[in-house]
């Protein structure tokens, strides 16, 4: 006999679970209980919306269901920001939420909230275990879920009396999700599509990739001379340095590059959705139909046709289809130099814009200075401009941003990755409104010695919306200014290094003294608020 949080825990054992971002709450205790001795890493995290963050990385960066607990309503509310990234960046994920006894529900008893209709549009599947005995079951749907078709959150409401309870039930079997394949044919149907266009482009991106597919593309690209381009916030699928890569298309892209994807005469979309960032607001391609013949590969079928009616659509992994392609294209065409990559190149060369801190010369240094596989994470707002246009990302699974632009991600993102990676150098840029979204969890990377960089932005103005102003109603800021803290002081008062930069050549020693501090550090940007974009000129 084992109570029911026991058995939750059996469970995620089973799934080879290895740890669990948590927020304690009353509501759940029976499932704390079951992870004190349970040999699952338990990070304590400081706010609900930091610690599904966390999950939520940790499932990017593994491809494997990351997992958070939080107690109920208020605690349930916090992480949904959490659960909204995972949905829109299509990332496996398990939420558990504490929820109020059984025999209290439906009375608006303390802090109860009805999950299925919260969580409804946020997941992919949202349940409550009622029973005991049904533990394993549940666990076990999740976690297929979670990683089928394509991947996202699930979220699953933990009645209170149900984990105290007890029961003799048999534990699951570890998930064993279906696999979905490619037939030989169909990809030499898309090599064919592509073989015979004049301006082809491949467009990568979406979820289900791997270091492994990376390298494919790369080879795909070497063998056939195809030009490369990622959708939003997917930079890292090929190596920034490969000559068939001509840039990414999300906030702001080169325009050249825009040019050339309403150039093409076919277009191969590998992985990606075609999302408002990645279509630049639904105006590069015509809908429902594109102007260019466009072939569509995703791994769930629902996606195929939602927004673009393709010429081509085909269901399976991105991983299948290039390893069969890389050997289908071995000596079968004659690749000729990408002309398109000088466009890139001259994007790349930076553009002063004012202030005494300049972060195109900052996001340079970063991207001469560190480590093929450092790992570089963001949040939402205008500072993330300049990381896009200037940082060559060199590795598979080194950028951790999300697609649906949620400021606040990009600290408990860095906390979660070195926590994994604690080799790597993580980096976390952040403006200063985005750093104060989750800055609370800059003490759990001090607590658990995840030595992370900070960079942050400090302009004192919400920049986004501030720029969003200055075009719509000139000379009218309102509701912009912030007042913040010293930053590095913070820093210091958690147990961390800080420093604080006011002059672009003081960054480098700054940078270096950070990561030969052996802590947590944060590096105050004082970034002048008139440099809202990485276009405004000096």
């Amino acid at each position: 006999m084992r109570h029911g949080g026991q058995i939750l825990v059996d469970q995620l054992k089973i799934q080879c679970v290895d740890r669990v971002f948590c927020v304690p709450g009353e509501s759940y205790l029976a499932a704390l209980d079951g992870l004190f001795d349970s040999g699952i890493d338990t990070i304590v995290g400081r706010n609900e919306g930091g610690v599904s963050m966390m999950a939520e990385a940790y499932g990017k960066l593994t491809g494997r269901p990351g997992v958070a607990m939080v107690t109920r309503g208020p605690g349930a509310t916090n992480a949904s920001g959490g659960v909204h990234v995972a949905f829109q960046d299509s990332t496996p994920m398990i939420l558990f939420v504490g929820q109020v006894a059984s025999d209290q529900r439906d009375r608006e008893a303390f802090q109860e909230v009805d999950y299925r209709q919260m969580f409804g549009p946020l997941a992919k599947w949202v349940a409550e275990i009622d029973r005991t005995d049904r533990i394993p079951e549940y666990i076990s749907r999740a976690f297929h879920v979670a990683v089928s078709g394509r991947p996202g959150p699930v979220v699953l409401a933990l009645p209170e009396d149900m984990l105290s309870a007890t029961s003799d039930v048999a534990d699951a079997p570890r998930a064993n999700p279906a696999r979905q394949h490619i037939s030989q044919s169909a990809v030499n149907d898309v090599l064919g599509e592509m073989a015979r266009a004049r301006n082809p482009l491949m467009l990568i991106g979406g979820p289900l990739w791997s270091a492994q597919a990376a390298r494919d593309v790369a080879t795909l690209a070497d063998q056939t001379g195809w030009p490369i381009a990622t959708t939003f916030r997917c930079q890292d699928y090929i190596d920034n340095r490969h000559p068939n890569y001509i840039g990414d298309l999300g906030i702001g892209p080169n325009p050249a590059l825009a040019e050339r994807v309403a150039a093409a005469d076919t277009l191969l979309v590998l992985g990606a959705r075609l999302g408002e960032m990645t279509s630049g607001g639904y105006s590069l391609f015509q809908i429902p139909k594109p102007t260019q013949r466009l072939i569509h590969i995703h791994p769930n079928a629902d996606e195929l046709g939602r927004v673009y009616q393709a010429d081509l659509a085909i269901s399976c992994h991105s991983n299948d289809f290039l390893a069969q392609a890389v050997i289908a294209t071995q000596g079968q065409f004659a690749p000729a130099p990408v002309t398109e990559r000088a466009a890139y190149e001259h994007w790349q060369t930076p553009t002063a814009t004012p202030g005494a801190v300049k972060l195109e010369q900052i996001i340079s240094h970063l991207t001469q200075t560190l480590p093929d596989t450092a790992i570089i994470t963001n949040g939402a707002g205008n500072y993330a401009a300049w990381l896009h246009r200037y940082y060559r990302y060199k590795s598979y699974r080194t950028q951790l941003a999300p697609t649906s632009g949620t400021m606040g991600y990009g600290l408990p993102a860095a906390v979660s990755a070195k926590l994994m990676h604690p080799d790597r150098d993580v980096i976390c840029l952040a403006g200063d409104g985005c750093f104060q979204m989750n800055g609370q969890e800059f003490g759990t990377a001090v607590q658990y010695g995840a030595n992370i960089i900070v960079i942050i932005a400090n302009n004192g103005v919400y920049g986004t919306i501030r720029m969003h102003q200055a075009r719509q109603y000139p000379n009218r800021p309102s509701g912009t200014d912030m007042v913040n803290p010293d930053f590095a002081a913070l820093a210091r008062a958690y147990g961390g290094h800080g420093e604080t930069v006011t002059q672009t050549d003081q960054f480098a020693a700054a940078l270096s003294r950070a990561r030969a501090a052996n802590k947590p550090a944060i590096i105050d940007l004082k970034t002048d608020p008139a440099a809202v974009s990485h276009r405004t000129p000096q």
